[in-house]
């Protein structure tokens, strides 16, 4: 093995040592963690800096994540810049799948972000994809909060994953377990009604982010936390790539924490 190599791999190594993951015992406790760190990041961020620019995911795996945050003291939202992870293109805002209703909803209205950045997926998504690409390069993220969808994915990066794109934002085709896991959660009357393409955030610009906040609770998110936390990072479990992040906090519960081959103690 070359020197390089064995010198990447020690790397790595290091920064998977990194990763911390906190299981409790049920969703509304993990919420609470989680919802609890993320705000101590983002107070944080405003102490050293004046700011702080934040991700949002959405979905049913942020409820009690977002839950908490919005109801953590001491922070002054109006210093705040929120972007989010990903939108269906050509979904009405006012549909109950849209995650713009969804976060103006649980989160925006509720607390008043500074600034807020929201994908349309109603307008040209090229157009759309280098709008927001040319505002997020302007913007240093202090903390991600995100999950792992039941196909391993991070945000809607289905696999295989681009791992390599530059660019901030980009157009994705949704595969079927993608399509079936938005049928199952409720947000849609039929599988069909599910859209095919959506607009993302890449992989690489959420690596950027200085610290993630990572929410997955559900039995049926288990066997994803296994394969993206304990096998190899390969674009065919695309949130396997958060164990190269230097700062990421992993937040499970029982459920989703069952195939894990851990003795970590449950809180």
């Amino acid at each position: 093995m070359s020197s390089s190599l064995q010198n990447g791999l020690k790397e790595l190594k290091q920064k998977l040592i990194k990763m911390n993951i906190e299981i409790s015992k049920n969703p509304e406790e993990l919420g609470k963690l989680a919802g609890s760190a993320a705000a101590e990041l983002i107070r944080a961020a405003i102490l050293e800096k004046g700011t702080s620019n934040i991700i949002l995911a959405t979905g049913t795996s942020q409820f009690e994540t977002l839950k908490q945050l919005v109801h953590e003291p001491d922070i002054d939202w109006s210093k705040v810049a929120v972007f989010h992870l990903d939108e269906y293109i050509g979904l009405s805002l006012t549909h109950p799948a849209s995650f713009r209703k969804y976060l103006k909803e649980r989160f925006i209205n509720k607390v008043g972000p500074g600034s807020v950045f929201l994908i349309n997926g109603e307008t040209d998504p090229e157009e759309e994809c280098k709008r927001l690409g040319n505002i997020i390069s302007n913007h240093t993220i202090d903390v991600a909060l995100v999950g792992i969808g039941e196909n391993g994915h991070l945000a809607f990066n289905d696999p295989p994953a681009d791992f390599k794109t530059e660019n901030p934002y980009i157009v994705v085709d949704l595969d079927q377990p993608c399509r079936k896991q938005q049928f199952n959660e409720g947000w849609f009357k039929t599988l069909n009604e599910v859209p095919t393409k959506a607009i993302s955030m890449s992989i690489k610009q959420i690596m950027k982010s200085r610290h993630i906040v990572c929410s997955v609770p559900d039995t049926r998110k288990a066997k994803a936390v296994k394969d993206c936390l304990e096998k190899e990072i390969s674009n065919a479990h695309p949130a396997s790539i958060l164990q190269a992040h230097p700062n990421c906090n992993v937040y499970l519960d029982i459920t989703s924490a069952a195939l894990l081959n851990t003795k970590k103690k449950i809180i």
